[in-house]
């Protein structure tokens, strides 16, 4: 299993994305199935939706409840999460932060993202 991060299907979504060439390429490569939260689901609903519409928006949502495993966040999370925030001093937001403690919760070591904030943790394998 691997995280997949907001950056990588909002560019994936996009096509004037400046990632979205690179997003499709590692589509195609990757064959482990796909773990995100409920944070990666807002943000990128969110920024699909400001920029192709609300259609657009919904179709990601169906994709996620279709093909991917969907992890909520909860108050032992958040709370760890605070913790990996401040590691860092508040250079990774908390969401990427929920996103390294929930990818730890499941001993999983690679994340799809095009956010280079995530090579700031040595544990993390980036895959771009």
């Amino acid at each position: 299993m691997i995280f997949a991060d907001s950056s990588y299907f909002i560019a994936i979504a996009r096509e004037k994305d400046r990632w979205h060439k690179d997003a499709l390429r590692v589509s195609e490569k990757i064959r482990e199935s796909l773990l995100i939260s409920e944070l990666i689901i807002s943000e990128s609903i969110t920024m699909v939706g400001s920029f192709e519409g609300g259609k657009a928006g919904k179709i990601l949502y169906e994709y996620f409840t279709d093909n991917c495993k969907i992890e909520f966040t909860n108050e032992e999370i958040i709370e760890k999460a605070v913790g990996t925030f401040l590691k860092y001093d508040g250079s990774i937001s908390l969401a990427d932060a929920s996103s390294v403690e929930i990818m730890k919760k499941h001993g999983i070591k690679k994340i799809i993202s095009f956010d280079s904030d995530f090579d700031k943790v040595n544990e993390i394998d980036r895959i771009k």
